[in-house]
């Protein structure tokens, strides 16, 4: 059952379509994880032993009728609680929803279980997704925070209870989370993923985003969740069908990157930044370091403003029913998001296509851009989750972005390194991940 537990998602689903593991097997090994270790990393808002394995036991008939299997076939897959299900309690991270589930299944649900996945529980978020921390702790330290906001996804992964779940990211909330847990984090580029029937905080900075032990993992559930839907009107048409290969070919020659220490390199632990000083020169023919460009702070307030303000405006429900029983910082964005004036916000948002088009030059010259996931290895304690100050200007811009747990921190904890990409280049992407991963372990 532990070589169950330790196999990559692509190495599993492989067993589990050819019957060599069955979907119950599969199931009791990671439902086992759970009982003994969830006790103290708390990564689960909702789990069903009894369902799980009646889900597990029809996808073992299935297979034995001849039919064909989906590319997720009998995988167990966690979802952040703040992805609609109607068989389970969507939360939100907040006791406003408590055991409160959707009327339908939000788009991502209803695709991982077209492409043959079980749902295998809801994965714990921060109080509707922003900063007021759950009850997750990090499996690599429980005195630590796994980051958030999607902090159960990253965990369940980390420790292996989950094989892949999704997550979201509407500043920092896959990548922070995916480098202090010490797994892969994907959030690709915006527009690819459906947010239908998954709680909003900004239609214009929403992204739906998946974790997984490696960059063919993550790419194999990616691959079947970018789909257009015509109930979120931001999503596009886009081809996924040669993700996996494009991953597994990786680049068609030698990849260079530019390094950015950014404004913000003085906020990194000591020891991190020895770690990507290190990083940099091992990698140093492949690597450029140059200053960020001088707009990337004016990115910062730009989508400060954005966030708060549609946050103001898609919470409102909770903050005028029940404001006493939200979160401190909660109250106080909603607060500021009140004040912005209509002209704040329409120049906040008229900069991400400008910043864009911009910025776009760069990827005519170089493979992606590294910069540090977080300013360093997980914090101590569980009140704050972090900051997520080395992801907000490639969220904003809508850029994908992937943590790839390349490094060692202070006390031998994950390090996570950011390498961002092209705006719907994700393919291509993806493949220079993998390039990086296979390269640098060591």
């Amino acid at each position: 059952m532990s070589n169950i537990v330790s196999l990559t998602a692509i190495e599993l689903v492989n067993k589990l379509q050819s019957g060599e593991i069955s979907c119950v097997e599969a199931c009791t090994a990671f439902l086992e994880r759970v009982k003994k270790y969830e006790r103290d990393v708390k990564a689960w808002a909702h789990i069903d032993k009894k369902k799980i394995l009646e889900k597990a036991t029809e996808k073992d008939e299935y297979r034995k009728s001849g039919k064909p299997l989906g590319p997720l076939h009998g995988l167990p897959i966690g979802v952040k609680d703040i992805i609609g299900t109607e068989d389970m309690p969507t939360e939100c991270g907040t006791i406003l929803r408590k055991g409160i589930p959707e009327s339908s299944d939000a788009e991502v649900v209803n695709l991982l279980k077209i492409s043959g996945a079980i749902i295998m529980g809801k994965t714990v978020t921060t109080e509707l997704a922003y900063f007021d921390p759950g009850k997750t702790t990090n499996p690599h330290d429980k005195t630590r925070t796994p980051g958030g906001s999607s902090s159960g996804s990253a965990a369940a992964v980390a420790s292996f209870m989950s094989p892949l779940t999704v997550g979201s990211q509407t500043k920092g909330s896959i990548i922070r989370p995916a480098s202090y847990c010490g797994v892969v984090g994907y959030k690709p580029s915006f527009g690819l993923i459906s947010r239908n029937g998954v709680l909003k905080q900004s239609s214009k900075l929403d992204h739906i985003g998946v974790f997984g032990k490696t960059v063919l993992d993550v790419a194999l559930i990616a691959k079947s969740l970018i789909k257009k839907d015509l109930y979120d009107k931001d999503t596009i048409h886009y081809s996924a069908d040669t993700m996996l290969d494009e991953c597994k070919k990786g680049p068609h020659f030698e990849p260079k990157f530019i390094f950015y220490k950014t404004q913000n390199w003085k906020n990194i632990d000591k020891e991190s930044q020895k770690a990507f000083e290190f990083f940099i020169k091992k990698l140093k023919k492949n690597i450029e370091i140059f200053d960020e460009p001088s707009y990337f702070k004016d990115i910062h307030f730009y989508h400060q403003i954005i966030h708060e303000t549609d946050m103001a405006n898609s919470f409102q429900k909770f903050y005028k029913q029940s404001k006493k029983k939200l979160g401190k910082k909660l109250v106080e964005a909603i607060e500021r998001g009140m004040k912005y004036s209509a002209s704040q916000y329409t120049e906040a948002v008229d900069f991400m296509e400008q910043s864009y088009r911009s910025y776009s030059e760069v990827f005519e010259d170089y493979h992606g851009v590294l910069t540090p996931c977080s300013t360093g290895v997980a914090d101590k304690g569980l009140k704050s989750t972090g900051s997520p100050e080395f992801c907000t200007v490639w969220t904003y811009m809508g850029l994908p972005s992937i943590s790839l747990p390349l490094l060692t921190g202070q006390n031998n904890l994950p390090l996570g390194l950011q390498l961002v990409g092209d705006k719907l280049d994700d393919l291509r992407f993806l493949g220079t991940a993998s390039w990086l991963e296979k390269n640098c372990k060591d």
